[in-house]
């Protein structure tokens, strides 16, 4: 389908000394006709066909179940065991050297987790053991269910102040502690729930709300929060606040300077803090060091322990860890609030951490998945994370997620698959059955001084130095989420980061960028002329670009945008006597979608424009763009003959019949 241009056509626009210049048609040599293509109008889909393009785009933009197709039944069978149970498949062609991979592996990051473990479930407001639990049950299931070869499972410094800040709100840990454990395993079944629910219903795609700018404000707020929590044990201060935010916890810190700070504890806390951030950074600094930060925290823990233990420092005022229960993990699916006054707080409690844990696995799974070259079904690791948490809550377990640390040092120890998280499993089952009594004299201090070197690496300087090279509305939607943490409390923090992805997210949709078109010299092509300061823009013709769907919510804006272009043009056209601006081309070709709220406005400005005399052009609609113009009966408004593929076919069908 085209259309010849007649002889007025040929040479109508001549480049001449960077500017577009008509001439008349007597004065240009004959030379051949150009072809003008014409815009096609898609086949009509029918509203079924519709809504099922929607659908599967939407929800199975991956074809979840091109691998069943004409397999037999028994193959159909192996095939979705393989699909809720991926050890199944790579269990297969699993053999002896993976598995030492794997158990070197499992045995490092079983040193760095043990000692981890028992420090932040203190941040939760828990007894050690939790935290073991947490390590043993959890990593079990994800190991079967999860498609991560790299992610260790296990409790977290920020989901475990969350958890232990929400939870602390409703009922006090220290006056009510047999509750305030019912109502972390309620809100522990309640985020496995929601993890599950996002999975099952490839509902995945809603957690990219919370945007990478925001999780690194998040992150570092929440280290920066957890370090000045530590302090209490840092300093062996005995009365200390339960508020999060910096000011109070400052003024409990300076308010017990001379009477509540411990030199013995200081100077045990002091110097393992030290040592560990020291071995942190020779791990950093030569990756064959791995093993260096991974050992140190349970070196730490063992000459600690010992030290406290022949010197008796707990009877100097050195807070020890004293008892910890001995055994695996006991059933605890009879303490989950099912109904009651805490079955609405669990579920709310649960909904949040849930998220925020879903968030970090997923960023820590996407990562090492990256590099290492292999695909991670999102929704997979959805259904996985919820089927361990909710496993986790009946058995006595907190939120368990993927933990960034351990999984570093999980790849660097060169594990090649979810047996290493079964090796991890196994050593803290032995702990919690052979040798938690030898952690009684542990210090406090010790564990202070893990966590902090733990949430050290959280504080991503170099992140947000590029946010706002890149972006500053992202940089301010990081400092926003940063400042709430530090300055209020971890949920307000959350709340700010995500009110600012909103307001980002509406801001780009209800205001898209709209650009002035000129002519790249020597060619047909039409760019941007902020961006291209040599393109030239073309006499009588002003071309616009929208870069966005046209939708109800940003529709009047681009209207009156173009209108308000066009007076701009035409002001200055009138100071500089200039040709008076006869077609206005609108570029559709980032137009992805329309609406009938951006239909309307489309009419709007076609009757506008011609009030002005100024003709519409419409240059390269898409596919839904041009079935809802043909549709809507705004096509035959406009005129098919004002609706061109390219904006250099526009100007070369029509330029020549411009008025002089």
């Amino acid at each position: 389908m085209s259309k010849r241009v007649t002889d007025e056509a040929v040479g109508a626009a001549v480049e001449s000394s960077g500017h577009i210049t008509r001439e008349p048609s007597w004065r240009r040599p004959a030379e051949a006709l150009p072809y003008i293509h014409k815009v096609e109008v898609p086949p009509k889909q029918g509203l079924f066909e519709e809504l099922k393009w929607t659908v599967k785009e939407t929800f199975f933009h991956d074809e979840p179940l091109r691998h069943f197709k004409d397999q037999t039944r028994s193959r159909k069978f192996m095939l979705a065991l393989q699909a809720v149970c991926p050890i199944f498949d790579w269990g297969r062609s699993y053999n002896l050297t993976k598995f030492k991979g794997d158990l070197i592996s499992g045995l490092t990051i079983a040193s760095l987790c043990i000692p981890q473990d028992i420090g932040y479930s203190g941040l939760a407001n828990l007894d050690p053991q939790y935290g073991l639990y947490s390590s043993f049950v959890p990593p079990l299931i994800y190991a079967f269910m999860g498609s991560s070869r790299d992610i260790a499972i296990g409790p977290v410094a920020v989901v475990s102040l969350l958890l232990g800040s929400l939870l602390r709100e409703e009922i006090d840990p220290e006056l009510h502690k047999w509750e305030y454990h019912r109502l972390a395993f309620t809100a522990t079944f309640f985020a496995g729930v929601t993890q599950f629910l996002l999975g099952f219903f490839r509902l995945g795609f809603l957690i990219d709300f919370l945007s990478h700018a925001a999780i690194v404000g998040f992150m570092a707020g929440a280290a920066i929060t957890i370090a000045l929590q530590q302090l209490k044990g840092l300093l062996g201060i005995k009365k200390f606040t339960k508020k999060t935010d910096i000011v109070s916890v400052m003024h409990s810190v300076w308010g017990s300077v001379h009477h509540g700070w411990n030199w013995q504890t200081i100077l045990i806390g002091v110097s393992f803090l030290v040592f560990l951030l020291t071995a942190k950074y020779i791990g950093k600094k030569n990756k064959k060091y791995f093993w260096v930060p991974a050992i140190a925290p349970l070196i730490s823990v063992v000459i600690s322990t010992f030290f406290v233990f022949i010197t008796h420092a707990d009877k100097h005022g050195v807070q020890i860890v004293n008892h910890i229960k001995k055994g695996i993990n006991p059933a605890s699916a009879d303490q989950i609030y099912f109904s009651g006054e805490y079955l609405s707080k669990g579920i709310k409690i649960g909904v949040v951490a849930g998220m925020i844990a879903l968030t970090e696995a997923a960023a820590i799974g996407r990562t090492f998945a990256a590099m290492k070259d292999y695909q991670l079904d999102g929704n997979k690791e959805m259904i996985a994370l919820g089927s361990m948490n909710i496993v986790g809550s009946m058995t006595s377990c907190y939120i368990a997620t993927g933990s960034f640390s351990r999984s570093a040092v999980n790849y660097m120890a060169g594990c090649h698959t979810m047996v290493s998280n079964i090796v991890m499993s196994c050593v803290v089952m032995l702990t919690l059955l052979l040798i938690t009594p030898l952690f009684k004299y542990t210090p406090n201090a010790i564990l202070a001084s893990i966590i902090i070197s733990a949430v050290v690496g959280l504080v991503d300087i170099d992140a947000m130095i590029l946010l706002w090279k890149i972006d500053k509305f992202d940089f301010v939607t990081s400092m926003g989420a940063f400042f709430g943490v530090v300055f209020h409390s971890v949920e307000i923090g959350l709340l700010i980061a995500v009110s600012i992805s909103f307001a980002k997210i509406l801001l780009q949709v209800t205001r898209p960028r709209i650009a002035v078109l000129g002519k790249i010299p020597r060619s047909t092509i039409y760019r941007n002329v902020v961006q291209y300061p040599d393109a030239t823009k073309v006499p009588g013709i002003l071309i616009l670009r929208v870069d966005s769907a046209i939708y109800f919510s940003n529709c009047n804006y681009i209207r009156d945008r173009s209108l308000l272009w066009l007076s701009d043009e035409e002001e200055k056209l009138k100071e500089n006597n200039g040709t008076k601006i006869q077609l206005l081309i609108i570029d559709m070709s980032p137009v992805t979608d329309i609406d009938t709220g951006g239909i309307h406005a489309i009419e709007d400005l076609h009757k506008s424009l011609e009030k002005r005399q100024v003709q519409l052009i419409l240059a390269n609609p898409g596919h839904k763009v041009m079935d809802k113009l043909h549709t809507s009966g705004l096509a035959d408004v406009i005129g098919e003959d004002k609706i061109f593929l390219t904006v250099a076919d526009a100007i070369t069908a029509l330029a020549p019949k411009m008025e002089p």
